[in-house]
This record gives C-alpha cells, structure tokens and sequence, in this order.
C-alpha cells in the first residue's frame, strides 16, 4: 500500500502551474522585445552567446527540480509490516451531503467545510470504532468502506466536492440505502449512520427507508446544516448570486422537518450544526458510545518504508545541474581557444 505522510503538501504543486504561466510570460515578453528591434531571427543572432534551448533547459530542470521536491517533502511511503488490531466499537457510516446548495454560506465559511470540519472533530473521537464514508447529493455512492485506517479515512474526505456528483438534489432515501449495504447484513447491532445535510430538494420515503434501515439494526442520527431563513447561492462562474428562470435569487434552505423525520424513524438523533461543532461532536459521540459494542480485527500496515530521501535527492541533482548549464554559449572562438590551450 502506498501512501503520502504529508498528503498536505501536495498542494504546493499547484504553484507548477504558476511556474508555467511565469515561464510563457516571460518568453513572451522577450519575444516581443526582441520583435521591436527588428527581424527576431537576426536579433537573435546579433546577441552574444544567446540561446534559446539554454534558457528553457534550464527552466525545465527547475520545473522537474520543484517537482520531486515536492514529492520528496510529502514523503511517499510504502507499507513495510501488517499487524492484525483488534478493538470494541461500532461501525459508523457517515453519508454527507455534497449537492451545490451545501456551498451556501449561512454558515461560515460554508456549508460543506463546516460539514467536513465537523466529520474530522468526530472521528477523532472515534478512535476505536470502523468508519465508512458515502457522500451524495442527486445519487449516492460509497467512497470509502468500513476502516480504522484514519489516515486514510482523512484522505478520502479532503477529496469530497460537489463536481463529484453531476446530478443535482439531496437523494437521503439512497444515502441510507447504499449505507445499509455498506455494513455487515449478518448483524443486527453495532451499527449506526451519520447523514450530514440540509436537506433540501428530497426525495419522498427518506423516513420510510430509515426505518427499513433500523430494521437491519442501523440506528440513523442526523445532522442539519445552515439555517432555516436560508442563504443565497452563488454562482461559480460569474460570483454573482445565482437566479432562477424568473431572476429571483435562489436561497437554499434548511429542511429541520425531514432530518428530524428520519432520525426518529431510525431511532437516532438530530443536532443542528451552526458555527459550533463541538456540541454536535458531543451529542454524536455520547448516542454512538452508549450502543452495544462489538470485537472486531483488522490487518492495517503498522511501519511504513519512507522514500523521501530519493526523490530530494533527484531534486538537488537537477538544481545543480541547472546552476552549472550557462546562460548563454560560448562563441566558437573561445572554445577553440581553450582546446589549444
């Protein structure tokens, strides 16, 4: 198996990007420059020792240099020794929301970083318990199965936007039904899902399908996110707030009514998640700690064998061989010269 330790710093390679634009911005520019003088192609050859191959070798080095050193800082690992766990806890399967309205930002700074903020708090406080992950909006998939790799179950959720899903609207009744499959169908307990939303724009039989659900022994808990008054949408494109065909701002609202519904149809509970998630946090850990636990054994990687040290090694190759290549050629004279000497 492999894997990043610092999967946060991978993020640096967006900055690849910004290398690149400086580079056309400044071939341009030079192009231009040169342009005004006259002929590019006698320019060129009028300056001493200038080369063009030179100039963007030199940057592809540094380009290919940033590369692996980023690579190299967020240490790509390779799992050495497999060890069987064996914890009491539950399996908790966490189905967020991630419909467009869920960028509402009635609460800051959205709906749906609050709601991923709110996931990571609770599974910090879930240290012993399986942890799945299902994210919908107008259907629903299983992203992540039953784990108490963490890590990994933190990777997956720093993924989650809403272009993962194309199809628009808040499909609760199939969140709950390709949760239930994600759990063991031989048992009737230790098992308990977290729908995270605002509810909005649902399908019917969200209630009906939760007490199916709780007929399988899945307690379902919800949890509401933003405000009943509602806040309006932006659109992505033109930052302006997004309208409908009669060009009335859209406002997303929170639908209380329908998470409360099926949180008592699955005999769970409800909170409502604001700018503080400490309490929600509490309120969940309290309902998923008083279940019935359950032994279970896991085989995770224990040591990891890092390789960090080859891919910085490859970047400081490469600055050094950028530094030694010189900005311009040598006139053929002077090579002669040296030969003879």
């Amino acid at each position: 198996m492999l894997r990043f330790q610092h999967s946060e710093y991978l993020w640096a390679l967006v900055l690849l990007l910004v290398l690149q634009l400086a580079f056309i911005g400044v071939s341009w520019w030079k192009r231009r420059s040169i342009r005004k003088l006259g002929d590019p192609t006698l320019v060129e050859s009028l300056f001493l020792g200038y080369s063009r191959r030179l100039f963007v070798l030199k940057f592809l080095l540094l380009f290919v240099a940033f590369f692996f050193g980023v690579i190299g800082l967020a240490n790509l690992q390779k799992g050495s020794r497999m060890e069987k766990i064996t914890r009491k806890g539950v399996d908790v399967v966490i189905a967020l929301d991630v419909s467009k309205s869920m960028l509402a930002r009635d609460v800051k700074p959205d709906r749906l970083t609050r709601a991923k903020q709110l996931i990571t708090k609770l599974m910090d406080k879930l240290d012993n318990d399986r942890v799945g992950l299902v994210v919908f909006a107008g259907s629903a998939y299983l992203q992540m199965p039953l784990t108490i790799d963490y890590s990994a179950a933190r990777m997956y959720l720093s993924t989650v936007s809403p272009d993962m899903i194309p199809t628009q609207g808040t499909a609760v009744s199939q969140a709950i039904e390709v949760s239930t499959n994600a759990f063991n169908k031989m048992e009737r307990k230790h098992k308990t899902l977290v729908i995270i939303s605002d509810g909005e724009d649902h399908e019917e039989g969200s209630a009906e399908k939760a007490r199916n659900a709780f007929g399988e022994g899945v307690v379902i808990n919800t949890v509401g996110i933003g405000s009943p008054a509602g806040a309006p949408l932006t659109d992505p494109e033109t930052g302006a707030p997004k309208r409908d065909r009669e060009g009335n701002v859209v406002i997303s609202k929170l639908n209380e009514d329908e998470l409360k519904s099926i949180a008592s149809a699955g005999k769970g509970v409800y909170a409502h998640l604001d700018n503080n998630t400490e309490d929600v946090v509490n309120t969940l850990v309290n309902k998923i700690d008083g279940m019935e636990q359950k032994e279970f054994g896991e085989n995770i990687f224990t040591d990891y064998n890092s390789y960090f040290q080859y891919f910085l090694a490859i970047c400081l190759v490469l600055i050094i061989a950028e530094f030694f290549i010189p900005e311009i050629r040598r006139p053929k004279e002077e090579l002669v010269t040296l030969v003879k000497e």
